[in-house]
């Protein structure tokens, strides 16, 4: 133990002098740890000063079995817990030993604001497994090569309180038995990166019960292979998203091969412009400078709201905004996922009232501080969202594109005139919750 703690001193002393450190194993369990491991307790609660620890420590309890000091004790929990790392941004490979020697377990895993990574990993009597995932870490700071200073995205003061902009790199263990032995974190300097662009539709959202399709896209890849970046956010218009820097960001990190996602529409519509009043030359500027930096654009198409005819039938409700991408998509001889027309037929197979287990539609106290029913027509539970990111991946895969090679065997065959089955659906809840309406509509 002793020995343990001298070595992480020293790999401290080293961070101190070499530049933030990048490279952690963190051995969870009792006093038995692993050597070249730091130790992590049920109660190392988060210190700025070292760098690391668990966001609340309430309830956890470390579990020893014996045997191999690394896998035989493992942290647990009856209610989710979040285990936090100081750590500059870029990718980053999470190797996670996840089981019990002794028992079974079952965990999901999350990271920053409940993107999705792992889901309902289960293990066998005695069994360990080994997982791997693959995050993206940002920062607000826009830095040169050098890494100084040159520029900052003005944060919305709601992404304040967000997990993606607070300099940590955050792990979400959840689900009804998560057994968690070890977490070593590597940074991965060879992904391919895919940034996502667009508003709330696409965002990292951090409260139950709001979710994007962006937020559900990296469990459908092989992760060590590709890692998704999720700069949307609510409320965002390109034009927005130009004003505020967060486009800024992108260009000054993206690398020749990495991809740029981008669907805006719905707020560009709700802004009261048209596509010919900058829309469409926003976008062609974004592909051009894509295309120049060495990356490859993706256009995606808004999806629908769920505005229904008197024949069931979706009522286009986006002007001609997804025309138009459409019709740049040509143009600019760039790839399109016409989430448009998939999320047509997805809403359409489910009907008006099915529809609903999709969108943000909960009797009044489901939530904390939620005394009103909630019926929002565009905005998606984790369930819809789930579905949308299986279009998107739907897309990928049809159409043949080059990223379908790291489309993991998550994803099998979907068809959105055949939905998966809501009750079926499986996400535990995260501690966060808010009934607060996203930006946007």
């Amino acid at each position: 133990m002793m020995k343990n703690r001298v070595g992480f001193l020293m790999l401290l002393i080293c961070s101190l002098i070499f530049g933030q450190q990048t490279t952690f194993k963190f051995d969870f369990g009792g006093n038995r740890v692993e050597n070249g491991f730091i130790p992590i307790t049920p109660t190392s609660k988060f210190d700025k000063k070292i760098g690391y620890g668990f966001m609340d420590v309430s309830g956890l309890q470390a579990v020893d079995r014996g045997g191999n000091s690394l896998t035989g004790d493992f942290i647990t929990s009856n209610k989710p817990f979040y285990f936090s790392v100081a750590i500059p941004e870029g990718n980053y490979d999470i190797t996670l030993n996840l089981g019990d020697t002794k028992g079974t377990s079952e965990t999901t895993v999350r990271v920053e604001n409940r993107r999705l990574m792992l889901s309902d990993v289960k293990t066998k009597q005695g069994e360990i497994v080994e997982k791997q995932i693959s995050v993206h870490v940002k920062d607000s700071i826009i830095r040169n090569q050098n890494g100084e200073k040159i520029g900052i995205v003005k944060l919305k003061p709601r992404e304040t309180k967000y997990l993606h902009w607070d300099n940590l790199l955050t792990i979400e263990f959840n689900d009804k038995a998560p057994k968690v032995c070890s977490v070593i974190i590597q940074p991965n300097t060879t992904a391919k990166t895919i940034y996502l662009t667009g508003d709330s539709t696409v965002v990292d959202a951090q409260y139950e019960p709001w979710a994007s399709w962006g937020q559900m896209l990296p469990y459908f890849f092989v992760l060590n292979k590709v890692v998704i970046a999720n700069y949307a956010e609510s409320g965002e218009t390109l034009k927005a998203f130009e004003d505020r820097h967060r486009i800024d960001k992108i260009w000054n990190r993206i690398k020749p091969g990495d991809y740029l996602f981008i669907q805006f529409g719905h707020n560009d519509q709700k802004a009261g412009n048209s596509t010919k009043s900058g829309y469409r030359k926003r976008l062609t500027a974004w592909i051009h400078k894509a295309k120049q930096l060495g990356a490859v654009p993706v256009l995606v198409t808004s999806m629908n709201r769920r505005v229904f005819d008197e024949n069931n039938k979706i009522v286009n409700t986006l002007d001609d905004f997804p025309d138009a991408m459409r019709e740049i998509s040509k143009e600019e001889n760039v790839s399109l996922i016409d989430l448009n027309a998939l999320s047509k037929k997805l809403f359409e197979a489910m009907g008006p009232e099915a529809a609903k287990k999709a969108f943000v539609y909960y009797p009044a106290n489901s939530y904390p501080n939620q005394p009103n029913a909630l019926a929002d027509d565009t905005h998606f539970n984790p369930y819809g969202a789930y579905e949308l990111a299986k279009c998107v991946v739907k897309s990928i895969v049809d159409q043949n594109l080059p990223l379908k090679k790291y489309v993991s065997k998550s994803y099998t065959t979907f068809d959105p005139n055949t939905p998966d089955a809501a009750d079926k659906f499986h996400w535990p809840e995260s501690i966060f919750m808010e009934s607060l309406k996203p930006d946007g509509n």
